[in-house]
């Protein structure tokens, strides 16, 4: 699934994000959403999430 609307995303889910400073070179991170800290219900560019690493990103795809 994709990962910019939220109703996609659960507490637990396993998901592939793409952090700021990798934006640009594309670099997808893997972990385990432990928060998720955009309010809105769509976001373009992917929902920001905090992973259980600590790790902060925009969700690419939910598995």
């Amino acid at each position: 699934m994709i990962g910019t609307k939220r109703d996609n995303i659960k507490i637990g889910s396993k998901v592939t994000v793409v952090q700021k400073q990798d934006q640009r070179s594309g670099k997808l991170t893997e972990g385990i959403v432990k928060r998720i800290l955009t309010n809105s219900q769509n976001h373009p560019r992917g929902i920001k999430v905090m992973l259980e690493s600590g790790i902060v990103g925009r969700v690419t795809e939910v598995f």
